[in-house]
């Protein structure tokens, strides 16, 4: 039952941690998008990239190790309907993660191009 319950409490943990990181990443880069100041852009988007491949990536492959470790503790079904949903689940918001990481990649890309060309503002091909 011990392992049960550490098993859940990592699962949650990396569940919150999936979301907190998320919300976060997104709050501080439309923040800094919104200054419009390259440098306040480049500072945020290294680190909110380093922060996603940390805490996103691990959380990632955290949550379906640590599922499969419940479903099986519990004795559940691994088939059964309810859980089928959360597989698909888990696959869409995969989904809707990876043009995140797409952007987050253009945005270091346009960014280093605007920083190379000494520009103070962010131009409309950021846009």
């Amino acid at each position: 039952m011990i392992l049960f319950e550490l098993v859940k409490l990592i699962h949650i943990l990396s569940a919150a941690v999936l979301f907190g990181t998320g919300a976060g990443i997104a709050f501080f880069m439309l923040m800094a998008w919104r200054s419009k100041q390259v440098n306040i852009i480049a500072v945020t988007a290294r680190h909110v990239v380093l922060a996603d491949w940390i805490f996103t990536t691990t959380a990632v492959f955290v949550q379906p190790v640590s599922g499969i470790m419940l479903i099986t503790l519990a004795g559940y079904d691994p088939f059964a309907h309810w859980l089928m949903l959360s597989y698909v689940l888990f696959v869409i918001v995969g989904l809707c993660w990876l043009p995140v990481v797409w952007i987050q990649i253009r945005v270091k890309i346009l960014r280093n191009l605007a920083r190379n060309s000494r520009r103070k503002t962010v131009t409309k091909s950021m846009s």
